[in-house]
């Protein structure tokens, strides 16, 4: 029975979670969320499906949110999410068993992931040794994820404590998450930029035009800022706080993964 994984990926924290999964299960085949979206998430005879992606703002991306409301598929599948974050991951999975619960799904098992954190505007990348003591626990905890998921089991919808959760996600996700499309005015680019055009190409949903040699941000943003992190000349600023910040992208990822 085919797992279909579909992940939504800006850096390759997600990225490589839905690939190593996959290569656990017997039959599993990963899909882009934003290719999903671009075919009109339909996929009648799914009997099991995974979602991956990353916790922003402690909740979920508005381009995932996006993908469970259009997603028409079959009702009794076996439906499990993953949730990779850096600092806290808030309650984003329960919010995506409450999105399935109105298209008349049910979420059977949600799992966190601690990967590097990539928002630059708040901290640079780690040091190398750190990010591996990562790689390695998140390693074992997809094997545990792989074996819950071939038996079907129900499991417990993880999440971080109750007050982080009130704080967080039920407070402070509501009230950022519907300014973010429009976060990205904070964009800009310095001297570095050489007109390459790799910005418009990894953007997920299509927010940069490239005029006159130079990015143009849409206002359509997810804030994943996969532009500033596979920019190969560093060029790409958010506001002053990312200026001389080390950059992250997962180490096994490469550009070409997330050029649409």
């Amino acid at each position: 029975m085919k797992t279909l994984i579909f992940y939504f990926s800006a850096t390759g924290n997600s990225l490589k979670v839905a690939r190593d999964l996959a290569n656990k299960l017997e039959d599993a085949q990963i899909i882009s969320i934003s290719q999903a979206i671009s075919d009109d998430c339909i996929y009648p005879d799914a009997q099991c499906i995974g979602i991956v992606y990353p916790v922003y703002m402690w909740g979920m991306p508005l381009l995932v949110a996006d993908f469970i409301e259009r997603l028409n598929t079959n009702k009794g599948a076996y439906i499990f999410s993953i949730a990779t974050f850096g600092g806290m991951s808030g309650s984003a999975l329960k919010y995506t068993g409450k999105k399935l619960s109105l298209k008349g799904m049910e979420l059977s098992a949600g799992f966190l992931v601690q990967m590097p954190g990539n928002y630059t505007p708040l901290y640079g990348a780690i040091p190398e040794e750190k990010q591996k003591e990562m790689f390695k626990k998140a390693e074992e905890k997809i094997k545990l994820i792989a074996e819950i998921v071939k038996e079907k089991k129900k499991s417990q919808i993880e999440a971080s404590f109750f007050m982080a959760n009130w704080i967080f996600s039920s407070t402070l996700y509501k009230i950022f998450a519907p300014k973010i499309p429009m976060m990205d005015v904070s964009f800009w680019i310095d001297e570095k930029c050489n007109s390459c055009g790799i910005c418009a190409k990894v953007c997920p949903v299509g927010n940069i035009e490239i005029v006159d040699g130079k990015p143009v941000w849409l206002h359509k943003c997810e804030q994943c800022l996969a532009c500033l992190q596979w920019c190969p000349q560093e060029a790409i600023q958010f506001k002053k706080s990312t200026v001389g910040r080390k950059r992250y992208c997962h180490p096994e990822a490469k550009v070409e993964d997330f050029m649409l």
